[in-house]
């Protein structure tokens, strides 16, 4: 049988040398032998976890074994070997649905175990969890956790309450009820992951439908102790966030006293607790300390009242590194916030300011419109919802026609008249548009 010339030329054309049989295996080829190398690449990647062999390889092979990694390797192997991003971008994107880096500064490895260490935390039963296997996890992720976001910190179970010796005892039975009430030891939390710059916490519990009790959420005094020890050990730490967690006056008061003499903390927020005048008090000592290093005050939705609002301001005086401070919905009253107004006029340092929702009437309004006539540093200003009426805002219309700084201005349902508000508000505009200028 003769071979046609096209047959000749293209050897594939006849069908006894075409392959009848696909292989469906994508990495499959025409090679009945692989290459050593790849046979090498294969079986390091298998026997990884073993004999982790990474570092001595070169480069371009380093490269095909990443590629190939597993993501569920032991992270006692991983986490001080592999620095290679595109390694831990398949880790986190094989473990959790939404990966935003841009939280991270486009750090996968930090993200991470920062979101690794958070489910540690927030899945820790005490009592019940192995304490030293958790410590352990713990410890692979300290040189790596920068910021830990807690959403929810587990209370010992309610069945672990001790007996009391006497059913009579009532003593022994406040005593049962606050141990059941404690939480993981944020000191532990603390000393373990010494890199940590920021750290927010909730003493409460997510999702837990029919099974809710105020119980579960409760920051303790021993829960507070705890934080205070963990905090003396921690100087990196930058920002401290305790919010939504029924902080009560006596817990607020021993936190504030632990963070007089912290060498670096510039963000404190306490906001939706239970901190009361005393604890009021206990801040403007802090805020009035030379030492001070706070920039940022958020006491959101407390009860810190009359009394505490005058001990804020007093310190405010003489105060020069705070430039941001949230007091809205705390109760302050005139008697309360006056103080603090007055002490904007010799204070050069506070850049913001929020006291809405605070019960104060015009009898607050010569002091507002005397900030805004005298302060040269003040941009934003929330007064809103309080009952300023109308000649309280013909005052504030009076300040703002000397004032060149403020350039956000809040007086929603404030009770001035359209007239007064108008007015402000174009002055605000003006100032915004001339700061927009001079920074192009």
């Amino acid at each position: 049988m003769e071979i046609s010339e096209r047959e000749t030329k293209n050897p594939a054309a006849d069908p006894r040398k075409m392959r009848r049989i696909i292989a469906e295996d994508p990495e499959w080829n025409l090679e009945t032998v692989p290459p050593l190398v790849d046979s090498c690449i294969q079986h390091i990647i298998k026997h990884f976890h073993e004999r982790p062999l990474l570092e001595e390889l070169p480069e371009k092979y380093q490269r095909k074994v990443l590629e190939k990694l597993p993501t569920t390797l032991p992270l006692n192997i991983s986490a001080g070997l592999i620095a290679d991003e595109g390694y831990w971008e398949r880790c986190c994107r094989s473990r959790w649905a939404l990966c935003d880096v841009s939280s991270y500064d486009k750090n996968w490895r930090r993200m991470f175990f920062e979101r690794h260490a958070a489910e540690l935390v927030e899945h820790f039963v005490p009592e019940k969890s192995d304490k030293k296997e958790f410590e352990e996890k713990l410890k692979l992720c300290s040189e790596f956790v920068q910021r830990l976001q807690v959403k929810q910190l587990l209370p010992r179970p309610q069945g672990e309450l001790l007996a009391p010796a006497d059913e009579g005892d009532a003593g022994s039975d406040d005593l049962a009820h606050a141990l059941a009430n404690d939480h993981l030891d944020c000191g532990v939390l603390l000393k373990t992951l010494h890199n940590m710059k920021e750290l927010s916490l909730m003493f409460g519990v997510e999702n837990c439908g029919m099974n809710f009790e105020w119980g579960l959420f409760q920051f303790t005094v021993t829960d507070c102790k705890n934080l205070v020890n963990g905090l003396k050990a921690t100087p990196t730490l930058h920002t401290l966030k305790v919010t939504s967690s029924k902080m009560g006056e006596e817990e607020g008061r021993v936190l504030v006293k632990g963070l007089l003499e912290h060498p670096g903390l510039a963000v404190l927020d306490l906001s939706h607790n239970k901190l009361k005048s005393r604890t009021g008090r206990a801040l403007g000592k802090l805020l009035g300390m030379p030492a001070c290093r706070l920039e940022t005050l958020v006491l959101t939705n407390n009860e810190i009242g009359p009394d505490g609002g005058k001990s804020l301001g007093h310190s405010l005086k003489t105060n020069s590194t705070l430039l941001h401070l949230d007091l809205r919905l705390n109760r302050l009253s005139d008697e309360g916030v006056q103080p603090i107004l007055k002490s904007l006029t010799t204070n050069s340092s506070l850049v913001s300011l929020n006291v809405g929702s605070n019960d104060f009437t015009e009898a607050s309004a010569p002091a507002l419109a005397e900030v805004l006539q005298t302060n040269g540093t003040l941009k934003e200003l929330n007064i809103s919802c309080n009952k300023l009426g109308e000649s309280g805002g013909r005052f504030l219309q009076e300040g703002m026609e000397e004032n060149s700084t403020l350039t956000v201005f809040d007086l929603r349902l404030s009770e001035i008249a359209q007239e007064s508000e108008y007015v402000i508000n174009k002055t605000v505009k003006d100032n915004l548009d001339r700061d927009r200028k001079i920074a192009t």
